[in-house]
């Protein structure tokens, strides 16, 4: 009698760390994208849920979206990504080349005028 509810017992609690383990395992993703501050976390959140219901067919996908965001350099693969202050002068450079282009040029157009 005793062993009977011993196995029960055990298979009670297989069942729930299965249950459990699934839930947990499919959540990884989720985290992973929390921690790296991902822009489409709650989006992963719930392909995770739907791929319960895919039995994780899609979960791999979802781990491989939620890896490729990085806080310190986007989306993008190179090893370091430029900083702010190397833009803002690429910036004023190339806002100082446009103004240089942009004024009218006075000398020439008046004199293609008077050669006529």
């Amino acid at each position: 009698m005793f062993l009977d509810y011993f196995a029960l017992g055990v298979l009670i609690a297989v069942f729930l760390i299965l249950f459990y383990g699934v839930i947990i395992i499919h959540d990884i993703p989720y985290l992973l994208a929390k921690k790296r501050q991902h822009p489409h976390q709650d989006a992963i959140h719930v392909a995770g849920w739907v791929s319960l219901f895919t039995l994780h067919a899609i979960w791999p996908l979802l781990w491989i979206w939620a890896t490729l965001y990085r806080p310190e350099r986007g989306w993008g693969m190179s090893e370091k990504a430029e900083h702010p202050e190397v833009l803002q002068a690429r910036i004023h450079q190339l806002q100082s080349e446009l103004q240089r282009m942009q004024m009218p040029v006075a000398d020439e157009s008046s004199s293609s005028n008077k050669g006529c």
